[in-house]
Order: structure tokens, then C-alpha cells, then sequence
């Protein structure tokens, strides 16, 4: 059977076969479907525990093309002054422009889509705002996952950047030992303002177009780090359906642990006026970001997505101010200065380094 390539490893008192196919594993649409919702619900129960007042108003919303979704938003809780967690799923006969330019061969096959996003705004300036998504796509022949985590502090507490990186190192080492450096060269990349040129925080995980062959980095600057580290390494061995889904499926459950110790380190800190002010004022990166950048919110609106959902990572609350300098030696500047640049997170020294 030309193109399979068949592994073995024992479990236990069995021996599974693995087989590495291009397509699809059976059931593979509602297999994903199941996760993205039980990782919607999975993370909305952790996030109400949390905060301790707010709860999640659920939407059940049908897109008339095909599919439909939940959208789930907390509001003016003890933590979060606004967030949203959403589950979609979508199919369709005619693929958006954004998927025809970096997978052309899907032309001429109806696609599937489903999926989980979040975005946190809290109302401490010194808690980060905190962004997650996972996705699965297929055309026909054609599939992949893709998504990440990044977390955009507005504070710089080298602490919180180490444990968020930390937790997600380890859903990828669990699989691969070259996932993490290249995904979090891949965030680093992807969650960058050109026109600002600064990063819009201290990044985590981001792939894309992950079908189990060839390099790891399908990103489109061949120039860039992820780019460079992705060709050292060259082809990795091909990865089955089954192992890319639980790689997926550690990656989900690694954000609590990643971003409750940041929350609860933080929750109790005073804060006034200045920092309330800086906090808006850089909100308005990720509005940005997310208007101009994000290909989650280029996808949804291609693909004629339900608006108010695919909004919903939008900020209450953001202003923006003229020609904009932090004062030198400020917690504010620190950010700019060492923050918004890529950092080793993940071998973060606390006996060596310190924050604000």
C-alpha cells in the first residue's frame, strides 16, 4: 500500500498499530466536534470557579450556509470584566479566499471546519488578557489542526510569562520535541503588529496547516526564526490523524494550569488610575491585531461567520492615545523594552531575574 507507513507501541498488555494515512481517521468530524465542545465546557466550569460572581450567558446561534455554533460570554464577574468562549462548526461547498491561497489543491471540494476560541479581558491591569484557539479543517483529501495559546500582559511579572510557556512546552515535548521551538517561534511571528512593529505580548503556542508530513512551520515568511529552526530541522517523521488530535487535545487542557496561578497571583494587587489607563491604552493593540492580522476573524467573516461571535474577542473597554512614550525606569517601559521582544520563556531563571 504505497504512502502508509505503519508503527507499533505496546500499551500495557496490547500492542496498538498506528498507521500514517493522508486521510482522514473515521468519524474524524465528529470525533473533533465532541472535543471542541467538552474543551468549551471544560474551560467555561474552570473560569466561573475562578472568578466567583460572573457565569457565561450561552447563544446558540445556525448559520444558514451550514452549521452553527455556541457563543458563551462572562460579563463584569469579580475577575473578568468581559470574555467569550465559543464552539463553531461550519461546512460549505465554496472555500474562502484565505484557505484557496494557502491550500489550493482544496479547490473543488466542499469543507468542514469546527473549533474552539477564547478571549479573557480581566479588569486587573495586573492579570493578562489571554487568548486560546483550536481548529480542525477538511476539504476532501485535504485536512489539518491548527491553533495556540498567547497570553498579552500588560505588567511585566517574568514569573507569568515562564509558567504559561512552561505548561505548554510540556503538552508539546509529550509528543514531540520540536513542536515547542517551533510553535512558540511561530506565536512569536504570527502575533506581531507590523505597522506598530512590536509584538502584542509574550506570545505561547501557534501552528497551522499541521497534516502530519513534511516540516512544521507552513507559515508564510521563509525568512523569519520559525521559518530558519524549521528547515535545521528539516522533514520530520509523518504523524498519524490519531496522534495530531492528541497532541490537540493536551494542548486544550493544558490552559487552566498555564493561566489560574497567573490569575490567582495577581487578583489582590492595587491598582489605580495610571495603570487602568495604560491597560485601555494597550488594549488597543489587540483590537488591532484582531481587526487588521487575525486569521480567525479574517476566516469567520469570508465565510459570512456570525458577527457578534467573531467580535466577541474585542475589549469592552480600550482608548488610544497620541504618539504614545512610557517614562523611562517604569514598570511601562520595562514592557516595551524587554516584554514585547521574543524572550526564552521556558528557561526563565527566577534566581536570576526579577520583575517590575
Amino acid at each position: 500500500m504505497t504512502g502508509l507507513k505503519t508503527s507499533a507501541r505496546d500499551l500495557g498488555n496490547h500492542t496498538e498499530t498506528t498507521t500514517t494515512n493522508p486521510l482522514p481517521a473515521p468519524g474524524s468530524r465528529e470525533r473533533v466536534k465532541q472535543f471542541m465542545q467538552q474543551l468549551q465546557d471544560t474551560i467555561c466550569d474552570a473560569l466561573v470557579e475562578l472568578d466567583g460572581k460572573g457565569t457565561f450567558l450561552e447563544d446558540v446561534w445556525e448559520r444558514a450556509e451550514g452549521g452553527g455554533g455556541r457563543s458563551r460570554v462572562i460579563r463584569e464577574g469579580n475577575v473578568f470584566e468581559q470574555g467569550g468562549v465559543n464552539f463553531s462548526e461550519v461546512w460549505g461547498k465554496n472555500l474562502p479566499p484565505s484557505i484557496l491561497k494557502q491550500r489550493p489543491e482544496a479547490a473543488g471540494h466542499g469543507f468542514f471546519a469546527t473549533g474552539t476560541s477564547m478571549v479573557l479581558h480581566p479588569r486587573n491591569p495586573y492579570i493578562p488578557t489571554v487568548h486560546l484557539n483550536y481548529r480542525y479543517f477538511e476539504a476532501g483529501p485535504v485536512w489539518w489542526f491548527g491553533g495556540g495559546a498567547d497570553l498579552t500582559p500588560y505588567y511585566p511579572f517574568a514569573e507569568d510569562a515562564a509558567n504559561f510557556h512552561n505548561e505548554f512546552k510540556k503538552a508539546c515535548d509529550a509528543h514531540h520535541p520540536e513542536y515547542y521551538p517551533v510553535f512558540k517561534r511561530w506565536c512569536d511571528e504570527y502575533f506581531y503588529l507590523k505597522h506598530r512593529q512590536e509584538m502584542r505580548g509574550v506570545g505561547g503556542l501557534f501552528f497551522d496547516y499541521q497534516d502530519g508530513t513534511a516540516k512544521l512551520y507552513r507559515g508564510p515568511h521563509q525568512d523569519s526564526p520559525a521559518a530558519v529552526y524549521s528547515e535545521e530541522v528539516g522533514d520530520i517523521e509523518d504523524r498519524s490523524w490519531e496522534e495530531l488530535f492528541a497532541f490537540i487535545q493536551d494542548c486544550g487542557a493544558a490552559f487552566i494550569p498555564a493561566y489560574e496561578p497567573i490569575v490567582k497571583r495577581r487578583r489582590g494587587m492595587e491598582y489605580g488610575e495610571r495603570e487602568r489607563n495604560f491597560q485601555l491604552y494597550r488594549r488597543g493593540r489587540y483590537v488591532e491585531f484582531n481587526l487588521v492580522y487575525d486569521r480567525g476573524t479574517i476566516f469567520g467573516l469570508q465565510t459570512n461567520g456570525r458577527t457578534e461571535s467573531i467580535l466577541m474577542s474585542l475589549p469592552p473597554l480600550v482608548r488610544w492615545e497620541y504618539g504614545y512614550q512610557p517614562e523611562p525606569n517604569t514598570p511601562e517601559a520595562k514592557l516595551y523594552e524587554t516584554f514585547l521582544k521574543p524572550q526564552d520563556w521556558a528557561n526563565w531563571d527566577s534566581t536570576t531575574s526579577q520583575s517590575m
